[in-house]
Parts: C-alpha cells; structure tokens; sequence
C-alpha cells in the first residue's frame, strides 16, 4: 500500500497574507490539491495567524473528499476549542513554542506522558485519529505508546540536513524509531523538509510509513513546475 501524501498548504496562505485580498485563494487551492492528486490537506495554524487562520480551517474543512490533518500545539486553548469544533481526520500535536518560526522538536514522551494522555482522550472521545510529534529516539517513541496515540509523526529535519552527507548514516536512527513504533502497534507518518531528492529514500527505507506531510518544499516546487505536476512528481517518489 503507497505511503499517502498530505499537502501542507500553509504556504499558500502565506503568500495570501504577505499582500492581503483573497489571492492565492487558500480554499481553492485546497480543493485544487485534491483533484491534483493529493491523499490529504494539512494545515497548522499558529495563534499569531501568520499563514493558515482559524477561518480558513472552517472553511476548508466541509470541502475535504481525503483527509484532513490539522497540526498544532494543543496548550493553545483556542486550538483545542478549534479541532473539537472542525473534527477533522487527524489531529497532529506539536510542541511549538508562541511565535516560532517553524517545528523543531518532538515531544519529550516521557516527561509529559500524563499530560499526553489526558490530551489526546479528549480528541479520541471525540472520534479523531490522533498522531503526537516526536524525534527519532527509541525510547520517546516506545514512551508514545503509553500516551493512547493513534501514530507519531517521525521528525525529519535531522534526516533532510544529513541526507547528501551520508543518507545511510541520515536514515539510521528513523528505522530504529520505526520498528519501535511497529512493535508498539504505532501507525507512522512522518514530515519536514522532505523534498523531491529525499523522499524516495526515506520512504523505500522505512516500512510501514503511512503518510507523510510536506508543504514548504512542494510548494517551492510549484513555482516552477506547477502544482499540478508536483503532486505527481512527489507521489512517484513514494
């Protein structure tokens, strides 16, 4: 079964809001993303509303044919009030701090086991698939079973800086974390800085890998080979 490719669109929403109006229009793009080929549509709104707002969610959400996935920090109240009303198909949780630019870490599992729990209980209740973000570390992602999460998310920055020094040595710790997850009953996605040259062997390396998640580097691609035809380009990569 292909590894499904979620579009993050946040990007978009970006350039939207550098200029203000309605173009590129981020629902359309979204419906666009779909028809193009695309198994979901991400999107992770900040509470500073920098790229992807809480209005764009309600509006995308009811349009959605595949999956949708809305990432976030769930110690914003206002996220959790977000997904609860929306109810998409999966919620991602990240740990961002307020104001930061992009992901960086995973969650410490082990410290914030009870927190997790209590947290991802109110989505399960609430009939959403569940993944929690984490780094690739044997003992974070065995820690992320006992939280009741669906899948993790595998972290792939440190795979992506890595991979043209040595792809063998990048890759490494992800298929550890990997077999940990499967021996765990963990679903497994993964997202970050994946691109074209990358995910072919990141998702040849790592069995099991359901879905990965990419916005920033498929978006760039885009602008030179349209959307359309980077959809394609990177669902052949998986």
């Amino acid at each position: 079964m292909a590894t499904k490719l979620s579009v993050n669109i946040n990007k978009i929403a970006t350039l939207r809001n550098s200029r203000g109006g309605n173009t590129p229009n981020v629902l359309q793009a979204a419906i666009d993303c779909q028809q193009f080929g695309a198994d979901g549509i991400t999107v992770h709104p900040r509470p500073d509303e920098r790229h992807i707002r809480y209005s764009d969610v309600r509006e995308i959400m009811p349009v959605i044919t595949t999956e949708f996935n809305i990432e976030g920090n769930p110690k914003e109240e206002k996220f959790v009030q977000l997904v609860l009303e929306t109810k998409p198909h999966q919620v991602t949780l990240v740990p961002d701090a307020a104001g930061q630019l992009t992901s960086d870490h995973g969650w410490d599992t082990i410290a914030e086991a009870q927190y997790l729990r209590d947290t991802i209980e109110v989505f399960k209740r609430s009939g959403i698939r569940v993944s929690i973000f984490v780094d690739p570390v044997e003992n974070m992602v065995a820690a992320a079973a006992d939280t009741g999460t669906d899948r993790i998310e595998l972290y792939t920055e440190a795979y992506a800086a890595n991979y043209h020094k040595n792809k063998e040595a990048a890759i490494a710790d992800y298929i550890k974390a990997a077999k940990m997850a499967y021996e765990k009953n963990l679903g497994i996605n993964a997202g970050h800085d994946l691109d074209r040259d990358n995910l072919g062997y990141f998702s040849a390396s790592i069995p099991h890998l359901l879905e990965v998640s990419i916005g920033h580097a498929l978006i760039a691609d885009a602008l030179y080979y349209g959307l359309e035809n980077t959809i394609q380009l990177y669902k052949r990569c998986l």
